[in-house]
């Protein structure tokens, strides 16, 4: 009898060869078998057995940040992700009160209504001004003028950009940045009406697979019509090209055939003119770009003629964001991340440097290390002849 809802098929395709062990950040720095993909599947087949689902097994899973770089390293071709999230709607449900009450909060009250997410996020700003929001948290800078200022989209769309929920209330300026190139790129930029608040891959993490279908679904009817919908956000597109497995049937395979990254429309268009600034960018790969969406040869076709790219030796390794991971497993989070800083300042020597990260995750959890972290929107935005335009 099934348990934990898994594909049985994708259950057994793991052979246990280990060729994924050096690509798991979470084994890498713990050196155990229990925090390696090969191991949590061990326990997932245990329980699957009639071993009781408890708090060991709920550990071993949550554990996991889910950045996938095992799925691109397996011969066998398992498909981790989707075990991950059925093993974790049902940890989810015995998590302790008080988490449950603040995932609650969190996932119901706050990020698929933008309103009590906007409204929030000035409450946090006012924390910031008075000095009540600790630096080693990584929340961006935010802004009174970009909160104030909404992003107006064009009449006709050729292209939709979907903003989605943290990033439009604390990376506007991303989306703003991103909108102009698409413009320089002569697109008409649509924007998703009621409903596209937040694209549920927050929500997918942890577990809560039933309320990242409704969001989908009201996802797909913000942004009607056969555009493409251009993602500046790894994780919410990642999300998004999943829509046709999640959700099935032929619509959403359709919709989910119209995303695209940020950098995959540009290069796919051909960038605007560019001016070449000179400055050296060490590319940070996300993983739900690099290991779901295969996207990441894009963000490189499209700022190499501007800047100075410069690569990492950990073949991709995590920073160990994972959503809302870095919160949740603060611990394995930061010595995850330590392993991430090491080899982007080893990569840029002793040479001044950004970083290019296509997602606001990954940006935020770097910069709380002190690194000088963009969006690929942001350095093409500052590359083009006129770097200001209108927004």
């Amino acid at each position: 009898m099934t348990r934990l809802g898994f594909d049985p098929d994708e259950l057994a395709a793991c052979v246990g060869c280990g060729l994924c062990l050096p690509h798991c950040p979470t084994y890498r720095v713990t050196g155990l078998e229990s925090a390696s993909p090969r191991g949590r599947i061990t326990a997932m087949r245990v329980v699957e057995e009639g071993m009781p689902l408890d708090d060991a097994f709920s550990t071993v899973i949550d554990e996991c940040i889910l950045c996938r770089g095992c799925e691109a390293a397996c011969p066998s071709g398992v498909q981790y992700g989707h075990l991950a999230e059925a093993a974790r709607e049902r940890v989810a449900r015995r998590r302790p009160p008080m988490r449950r009450l603040v995932e609650w909060v969190a996932f119901v009250a706050v990020l698929p209504r933008h309103s009590v997410l906007l409204a929030c996020t000035w409450l946090l700003l006012v924390a910031q001004r008075l000095h009540l929001v600790p630096a080693r948290l990584g929340l961006p800078r935010l802004s009174p003028r970009s909160l104030r200022t909404p992003i107006v989209p064009d009449g006709d769309p050729t292209a939709y950009l979907f903003t989605g929920c943290v990033m439009d209330a604390w990376q506007r300026d991303v989306h703003r940045a991103a909108v102009h190139v698409m413009r320089s790129c002569g697109a008409q930029v649509g924007l998703p009406t009621a409903g596209g608040d937040c694209c549920g891959a927050l929500h997918a993490h942890a577990g809560r697979v039933g309320e990242a279908r409704r969001l989908a679904r009201r996802v797909m009817a913000s942004m009607p019509g056969d555009a493409p919908i251009v993602v500046d956000s790894a994780g919410c597109g990642a999300a998004m090209k999943d829509y046709g497995r999640l959700l099935g049937g032929p619509a959403a395979a359709a919709f989910s055939a119209r995303v695209q990254d940020f950098a995959e429309w540009v290069a796919a268009r051909g960038a605007p003119p560019l001016r070449d600034t000179g400055i050296t960018v060490v590319v940070q790969d996300p993983c739900h770009l690099r290991h779901v969406q295969h996207a990441e040869g894009s963000v490189r076709t499209i700022l190499h003629d501007a800047y100075r790219l410069v690569e990492t030796d950990d073949d991709g390794m995590c920073c160990g964001a994972g959503g809302a991971y870095a919160v949740t497993e603060r611990d394995l989070a930061t010595r995850v991340r330590d392993c991430k800083v090491a080899a982007i300042r080893a990569a840029a020597g002793a040479m001044p440097f950004l970083v290019a990260s296509a997602n606001p995750g990954c940006a935020m959890h770097l910069d709380a290390a002190g690194l000088d972290v963009r969006h690929p929107a942001e350095l093409l935005a500052a590359a083009l002849d006129d770097p200001k335009g209108a927004m």
